[in-house]
């Protein structure tokens, strides 16, 4: 670290042979003058990209590791939402629930219920976890999270039958299928420690082609 010793009559902002590193002290002398403006003026340095320091990035797990408490969790809130939908078919779904899989460590749920149920789930998921702004909302499909629980619970409350009734399929073709349960796991391993929106960006795409095939089709009505 490095103190720098400055006169006011000199303007940093245009004060070209002067370097500036994190952490610099910088003291200002003053000449005794008064000037009716603001007599110096200091621009923004960009020491670093922000964007690329403050990006989220994505690790991923051996599924193992996490079973026992996934699967404890689980049925805990499982045993919760029964309380408030009785009639809600609730499943365990994600990569938690798929045996020597990968995962980012977190817990998802999948809540399927009646077209006439949708509105009053909506009520009550939203008095027991907090909604996820960050996912898609329409009339058939909501989420909801909770990161407080272990591992980080996310709620996926869907439409029976409806068009994002697909998560229960996707654990079941990965399951029965190890080229397609390898492949997602090796797409993971390509993204270890990089862009979490990359990351997803490169998941939706790998499910909208499996999403094709003839093992999840056999899942459509």
């Amino acid at each position: 670290m490095q103190t720098i010793l400055m006169n006011a009559k000199e303007n940093l902002a245009k004060n070209p042979d002067e370097i500036f590193h994190v952490g610099d002290k910088v003291k200002v002398g003053y000449d005794g003058k008064i000037k009716d403006k603001v007599p110096i003026g200091i621009a923004n340095v960009p020491l670093c990209n922000w964007g690329e320091f403050y990006m989220e990035k994505v690790n991923f797990f051996n599924s193992e590791l996490f079973h026992e408490k996934a699967e404890k969790t689980f049925l805990i809130h499982k045993n919760k939402i029964t309380e408030f939908l009785p009639e809600a078919d609730i499943q365990h779904v994600g990569s938690s629930a798929i045996p020597n899989s990968l995962t980012k460590g977190d817990l998802d749920i999948q809540v399927r219920v009646g077209a006439e149920q949708f509105s009053n789930a909506v009520e009550l998921l939203s008095n027991l976890y907090e909604s996820n702004d960050g996912s898609v909302k329409t009339d058939t499909f909501r989420a909801f999270k909770d990161d407080t629980t272990i591992p980080p619970l996310g709620v996926q409350l869907t439409v029976i039958d409806s068009e994002f009734d697909f998560f229960w399929k996707f654990r079941e073709v990965l399951l029965a299928n190890n080229k397609y349960r390898d492949a997602y796991d090796k797409l993971k391993q390509e993204y270890e420690a990089k862009s979490m929106d990359a990351y997803r960006e490169a998941k939706d795409i790998f499910f909208q082609r499996l999403m094709e095939t003839s093992e999840f089709k056999k899942y459509d009505k």
